[in-house]
């Protein structure tokens, strides 16, 4: 079935239902896994920045491979793609329960990213050409909340778990949703959707993107080594490239022809980069301090955690709606100041900070990323031509995904400048908690430009 083809309202539930599924279980697994972090640490004696790469694997592998993946799904069918993912989810999911070592639990890290990429790839285009263009927006939107739902049960429920099994529970957490995904997908999706132009695949574009992203990774949870400085130089050199390459090209991996052709896009996006990079690892930082610097039980930290997503769930709904009155750049960009006022904030506490106070920081950050992440969406799309809402779609989602793993990307950097490879024991705190005030003074920091750029975007309405 190709995009433009409509599906009967039962198809269309089908299809909605099946994205939902997995768009609650994913984030709910992210939110667990971090949670279990210092269990992982203490259980398979991973140093501060193995630790690091636990999270950063994942993401790395999606960031690298989403775009290909999502261009093999236009070619070979969407549906098919996303359920592999989600095979592949549950799969590596199991596997890695079976690690016994960090090195071991990294690599099921990596292969978890891979399956990840191909449902990152298609979940939204599936939306898009399962719903007509005057129903889309609100499916997305629908789509969107449920992330932030799981994002919000997860640090709950995998703490929960955590403390009655074990870290390994964290990536078991959720299964249940998956298995229903795939008997949807396969059971109740009748159609499939193609490009109606498959084109040919971009093997070149492929390998330097996935080079670049590697290269810069790397090279920045390695400093201060030579060799991560050339690492680093490599990977901005090959995004240079990739950029380079696919402009005007006619089967593109990733269509960059808007960044040349609109300010307002080109900036929304940038300024999407910043703010994920920028807010993303909050979660882990804040889960290794309260369960190392305050020890709190993981279920603890978990009650915790939920601050920031319910905040953004409840938030996020009404900010996208006062975009349609107010103009996107100036709701975004103050909240992106609130953002970084609520990260400057944490940059203050200590072992000794009242837990409240601690909720009410990250409220502040839930707040600001709720009024910047809606409308600066909003700018994105409401700056191109409804042909090019799909191109649009997947610079949102690749921006996004960038920004996470940038966002770990600082963090293993700041533990490998602070803290060395060292295990985490009570005799370094001292060392993990200056190490988490400099994460977040940095991650403040990027706020500040993305400021800039969000003011700088130009108005989106016409008067």
């Amino acid at each position: 079935m190709q995009a433009t083809q409509a599906l009967d309202r039962k198809g269309q539930r089908a299809a909605l239902f099946m994205v939902l599924l997995n768009g609650f279980s994913m984030p709910m697994m992210l939110s667990a896994v971090n949670v279990a972090l210092p269990s992982i640490a203490d259980e398979l004696a991973m140093d501060a920045v193995l630790l690091s790469w636990v999270p950063m694997a994942y993401l790395m592998a999606s960031a690298a491979l989403v775009l290909s993946f999502g261009r093999l799904a236009d070619m070979f069918g969407r549906k098919r793609m996303y359920l592999l993912g989600t095979a592949g989810l549950i799969v590596t999911s199991v596997l890695a329960t079976y690690a016994t070592t960090g090195p071991m639990l990294i690599a099921c890290r990596l292969l978890q990213g891979v399956s990840a990429a191909m449902v990152y790839g298609t979940h939204i285009a599936i939306i898009s050409a399962a719903y007509p263009p005057a129903q889309r927006g609100r499916m997305i939107g629908l789509t969107v909340s449920v992330i932030y739902v799981g994002l919000t049960c997860g640090p709950f429920l995998g703490g929960w778990l955590i403390g009655l099994f074990g870290w390994r529970a964290a990536f078991l957490v959720h299964l249940p949703t998956s298995v229903a995904t795939l008997i949807v997908g396969i059971f109740m999706v009748k159609a499939e959707w193609r490009a109606e132009h498959a084109g040919r695949f971009d093997f070149v574009g492929s390998a330097l993107y996935t080079i670049a992203i590697v290269a810069f990774m790397i090279g920045i949870s390695s400093l201060p080594k030579l060799s991560s400085v050339l690492l680093i130089a490599l990977g901005i050199f090959g995004f240079w490239l990739f950029f380079h390459h696919q402009h005007n090209r006619r089967d593109p991996l990733f269509d960059v022809s808007l960044f040349y052709t609109s300010r307002v896009f080109a900036t929304s996006c940038v300024a999407a980069v910043i703010m994920y990079t920028a807010t993303f690892a909050n979660v882990v930082m804040i889960s290794l301090h309260l369960q190392y610097l305050q020890g709190m039980t993981p279920m603890a930290a978990g009650v915790v955690l939920m601050a920031q997503p319910v905040v953004m769930a409840l938030v996020s709904p009404y900010a996208g709606k006062l975009s349609d009155r107010i103009e996107a750049r100036i709701i975004a960009s103050v909240g992106m100041g609130i953002t970084a006022f609520g990260l400057a904030l944490l940059t203050t506490i200590d072992s000794t900070t009242p837990v409240a106070l601690i909720v009410a920081y990250l409220m502040t950050i839930g707040l600001g990323f709720s009024l910047f992440s809606s409308p600066n969406a909003n700018a994105i799309m409401g700056s191109v031509a409804s042909h090019q809402y799909g191109i649009a779609g997947s610079s949102v989602a690749t921006m996004r995904v960038i920004g996470q793993v940038s966002s770990m990307g600082i963090v293993a950097m700041v533990f490998a400048l602070v803290l060395g490879p060292v295990q985490i024991t009570p005799d370094i705190y001292p060392e993990l908690e200056r190490a988490l005030r400099w994460c977040f003074g940095v991650s403040a920091a990027f706020c500040l430009p993305g400021m800039y750029l969000s003011l700088a975007r130009g108005r989106v309405r016409t008067a």
